[in-house]
């Protein structure tokens, strides 16, 4: 540590200083505005001699340690440089270095500053004197225990126990919904899982949809009114060949049920087949592709009926990972495709090619085709349709695709087409934006794309299924769970072996392939939710242990944090918020995975090993850090689409 220079505030609050900022759900309308808000969402105004009211910036944003830390970095910038009023704080977590932290947050504005300034202020000498000048223009708050300026002038902060303590004890009398980050916008849509109609979910479908329900949660925990969107591939001219097949099959509409149909992958595969080898039902199907569209009642009700069926096979996999959905198919968005190709041609962008209606697009070698050369749509007229429609009829602010990498460079000419259509701003970190999620392959041991011994791919029903019989044999070789009722042993079955499937996947950054094995996801050690559920059971035990009224000690007891592995569970709780918003702002559900990770192994390895709970002196200070994390343990659960078991 280089010129180390360590300052202890008198952190006496005072609400002198005039806080100004956007409501979290109100987003200016201008350019302008939409800018400042994503880069700062307050104004402060200030002089050296105020100091920042600690009450003043928790009606902010109650949960963020980061945010707060950064309204108090603003207000010195302001002082420090007054001639750089564009300089947003950059305020992140201590990283350790050789084992060692220096601080529990760091701001590391000096060398930007000292880059933008250098030769034009005499005062400073070079980044650490920036630093140090950032360090005691720091307002007064009971937040900061200490600082320290080290290196090219990072400045390192220290928090205050008592206040840490304080924010944990606040968060259990007023629940962790009070951390929720705000986020600056009112409305996003989430579109994922999108099935096909008349084919089977199959584990491709599984990472579209357990990430897409995670997104879905943590910006509705985060105050975003989220719309999440199924868009089925329920129109096109496969349902042509599926509708004459089933005609043929069955000439009495009464007769056609899912019984009577059976499997329908089975069905669509011998329709195919029939299709291919078949001129005269070919022709047969296509002109029913052509009466479907029209509006014929009797190819709508064989439409309708193979939609339904197909409905019932996706609400069992829904049913058992507990994901809501509401289906908006491509069939929704057919009626407004014309009217947004007329849009899109009065603005000049549709252009004659081969017989084809295309969009040529700046720097992309090939066009993006919305009207194929036999007269029909596609893919990319429906969800230009799609996206015209989540803009301008569910104003959603940030509309969110969730689909394979495989599908990037389609999405990526969609939202070119849109910026250039004026849908969307050119510049993509404002709103409204469009934000294509992409996600690699599950692989099978073998290090291909997960199938079955006949090559078929897993049925994602069968897998699930797998998962929770596994789950429940590893249950019931515990002698505890013998003697539990058979409801209890189904349901803590269903959340462990469904549970460790969602998180095997989440736990893995999005973009990279996994590997799909029962074998590591049911584990109970290691970075599974096996280890986490049931970590989670023994925290619980911890409190009913006690023989004490948790409610009882919240009312009447005070956490203190004077062990060093007390402060550390405290300070990691405390990371929850920003972790939330930090996940949800890069679409990377992966981050809240390491959270609940780590904070389990604080809990286990430093806390739970180090500070005896029952019958110590402290016991009940650390009954309130037990239930703490058993709180934001829960709310992670909650985020990723597990369900919590509280015993083994």
């Amino acid at each position: 540590m280089l010129g180390c220079l360590t300052f202890v505030a008198p952190f006496s609050p005072s609400p002198l200083l005039s806080l100004h900022r956007f409501s979290p759900l109100s987003v200016p309308s201008s350019p302008s505005g939409l800018l400042k808000l994503a880069s700062r969402r307050f104004s402060i105004t200030a002089t050296k001699a105020e100091s920042l009211s600690t009450m003043a910036v928790d009606a902010e944003n109650v949960g963020s340690v980061k945010r707060q830390l950064a309204l108090l970095f603003e207000v010195s910038l302001r002082t420090t440089v007054p001639s750089e009023p564009d300089v947003a704080p950059l305020v992140e977590p201590c990283a350790a270095k050789s084992g060692v932290k220096f601080g529990d947050y760091q701001c590391n504005n000096a060398m930007g500053i000292w880059s933008k300034i250098k030769g034009k202020q005499a005062e400073f000498k070079g980044p650490p004197s920036v630093g140090q000048a950032i360090m005691k223009n720091l307002p007064p708050s009971d937040i900061i225990e200490s600082c320290s300026v080290a290196g090219p002038g990072f400045v390192n902060v220290v928090l205050s126990r008592n206040w840490i303590a304080q924010r944990l004890q606040r968060m259990l009398i007023d629940g962790i919904d009070t951390w929720a980050p705000r986020l600056p916008l009112k409305r996003a849509v989430v579109d994922f899982s999108s099935p096909n109609i008349a084919k089977e979910m199959h584990v491709g479908h599984l990472r579209s949809t357990i990430i897409g329900d995670t997104l879905a949660r943590m910006l509705e925990f985060s105050h975003v009114d989220v719309l999440r969107r199924n868009h089925v591939g329920d129109w096109g001219t496969q349902f042509g060949m599926l509708i004459e097949f089933l005609f043929e099959k069955f000439p009495n509409p009464e007769d056609v049920n899912e019984a009577a149909i059976g499997d329908l992958q089975t069905f669509y595969k011998a329709s195919k087949v029939r299709f291919d080898s078949d001129p005269e039902f070919k022709q047969r199907a296509q002109q029913a592709v052509v009466r479907l569209q029209g509006g014929e009642t009797r190819y709508r009700d064989a439409w309708k009926q193979i939609c339904e069926i197909s409905r019932t096979e996706f609400h069992r996999v829904y049913e058992r990972l507990g994901v809501h959905l509401e289906e908006k198919g491509e069939s929704f968005y057919n009626p407004y495709i014309p009217g947004v190709l007329e849009e899109l041609n009065k603005k000049g962008m549709i252009e004659d090619s081969e017989g084809a209606r295309v969009i040529f697009l700046k720097d992309v070698n090939i066009p993006l085709i919305v009207v194929k050369s036999d007269g029909g749509y596609n893919y990319a007229s429906t969800d230009l349709s799609a996206l015209w429609y989540r803009i301008n009829e569910e104003k959603a602010e940030w509309i969110i695709y969730v689909t394979d990498v495989g599908q990037q460079q389609h999405f990526d000419m969609v939202f070119k087409a849109a910026k250039r259509a004026g849908w969307l701003p050119a510049d993509d970190s404002l709103y409204p934006k469009a934000t294509h999620v992409g996600f690699g392959l599950v692989l099978g041991e073998d290090g291909k794309r997960f199938r079955t011994r006949n090559t078929e791919v897993v049925r994602l029903v069968d897998l699930l299924d797998e998962a929770k019989n596994r789950s429940k044999t590893a249950l019931l070789e515990r002698d505890t769970a013998k003697e539990w009722p058979e409801e209890e042993v189904e349901k803590t079955s269903e959340a462990v072996g469904y549970g460790a499937v969602k998180y095997a996947d989440l736990k893995n950054n999005r973009l990279t392939n996994y590997t799909f094995n029962f074998d590591q996801m049911l584990n109970d050690k290691g970075n599974t939710a096996v280890y986490l559920l049931y970590a989670h059971a023994r925290i619980c035990s911890i409190i009913r242990k006690s023989g004490k009224d948790i409610e009882e000690v919240k009312k009447n007891a005070k956490i203190a944090l004077d062990h060093e592995d007390e402060r550390a569970l405290g300070l990691h709780l405390l990371q929850f918020s920003e972790v939330v918003e930090e996940a949800c702002t890069n679409l990377l559900p992966n981050v809240l995975c390491e959270y609940l990770y780590n904070l389990s192994e604080i809990f286990t390895k430093k806390f739970y090993s180090n500070c005896q709970v029952v019958g110590s002196p402290e016991e009940d200070s650390r009954l309130l850090l037990c239930e703490a994390t058993a709180i934001v343990m829960r709310k992670c659960f909650y985020l990723l689409g597990i369900v919590p078991v509280y015993k083994i």
